[in-house]
């Protein structure tokens, strides 16, 4: 396992993995890793997303903003998520044994992360370059050692990711019940409580409401390969309107103010980092 570094200022990560953007993709992630068999039988045996969706998104960025903006207790919060995982097994409804920590599983969690990261600045910001990918992959292996992801399963660089994402999809992810329940329980999720009234006001501009809305998302930006294996429809007319609500969010997103452009403790990691910084040089000048 490669040395734990901690995320700080002038990384990809603590520049994008606070903004509230990302709920924008919280919901495609989801369908994404429950599309995994031992992570949609553990999700459908433990998780809360059907009784309380968003008290359990907002767990989910709690501990993901702790992974990079904790500073040195990032790892601490990796190893809580390994011990919160730890009994989490069984047999699923075709009779395999399923474990939280199955190696591939929890990498496949972990990885698609960084693969819904992509697709986020594609659709609603400024897609990467090959050498911010390339960057971005390296950090994402980097928080690989945070979460204890056993470093023999993340592939060594950006075109080894691709190549593993392409096989996983193709190979290993099915039309899981959990993955298509997600997709029927989100279109009544209402916006979510935190969400500041600048984006609020884009929650429900597409279908009857912000669960149809969260659900057009979801689908928009879901691979067409995975799609396709869940029967999805998507046409040319509603990704022209998936086109249109990016464009907006890319424009709005940089003219917000930074307490409603990140979510809290990363609103408040990134204040505290230039504080001290200002701190140093002010130390500096009068020594």
């Amino acid at each position: 396992m490669m040395d734990i570094e901690p995320f700080g200022p002038g990384s990809m990560h603590w520049d994008t993995t606070g903004e509230y953007r990302n709920l924008l993709v919280a919901g495609s992630a989801l369908v994404l890793q429950t599309m995994h068999p031992a992570v949609g039988a553990a999700v459908a045996e433990h998780s809360t997303y059907k009784s309380d969706p968003w008290g359990r998104l907002e767990r989910t960025l709690v501990s993901v903003q702790k992974w990079v903006y904790g500073g040195a207790d990032g790892p601490a919060e990796g190893r809580r998520l390994r011990e919160l995982h730890k009994p989490i097994s069984g047999v699923d409804e075709s009779g395999r044994h399923y474990h939280a920590l199955n190696g591939e599983a929890w990498t496949w969690v972990h990885l698609s992360l960084f693969e819904r990261f992509i697709v986020l600045n594609r659709y609603f910001g400024t897609p990467f370059t090959r050498e911010q990918e390339r960057r971005f992959y390296a950090e994402s292996r980097q928080l690989g050692a945070i979460l204890r992801v056993p470093e023999r399963e993340l592939p060594e660089d950006l075109d080894g990711f691709w190549r593993y994402f392409d096989r996983m999809v193709a190979e290993r992810l099915e039309a899981h019940p959990t993955a298509l329940d997600v997709l029927s329980v989100m279109r009544g999720t209402p916006a979510p409580p935190g969400l500041p009234a600048p984006l609020r006001r884009l929650w429900t501009p597409v279908g009857a409401g912000a669960g149809e809305f969260s659900y057009f998302l979801t689908v928009g930006t879901l691979p067409s390969a995975v799609r396709r294996k869940l029967g999805l429809r998507w046409t040319g007319r509603e990704e022209r309107r998936l086109r249109h609500l990016g464009h907006a969010v890319a424009m709005l997103t940089p003219r917000l103010p930074e307490r409603l452009r990140y979510m809290p403790i990363a609103y408040h990691a990134r204040k505290a980092a230039r504080s001290s910084r200002r701190a140093g040089r002010d130390q500096l000048r009068s020594a």
